[in-house]
């Protein structure tokens, strides 16, 4: 299990989330954001917004994602 948090992640905020897999921690990582989205919180919708920009590159988000990953796979086991 490694833990990441919203931040290290491209959001907002100091949440963390656990997995086995970069998978799962970007799953909870979407779930989050939705509610986050639901409830209009300010932080999060600037970070969605520069996300949004990032994704207008496939190739650049590709890279950011591979990066995320390999972030993960470099974390200790909690």
């Amino acid at each position: 299990m490694k833990t990441m948090t919203c931040q290290q992640l491209g959001g907002a905020c100091e949440v963390e989330f656990s997995a086995e897999t970069f998978e799962g921690i970007a799953e909870l990582s979407k779930r989050h954001g939705m509610k986050m989205f639901e409830q209009k919180d300010e932080a999060h919708l600037k970070a969605m917004s520069d996300m949004s920009e990032l994704m207008k590159d496939p190739n650049a988000m590709q890279k950011w994602f591979e990066g995320k990953k390999q972030e993960f796979n470099n974390l200790e086991e909690n």
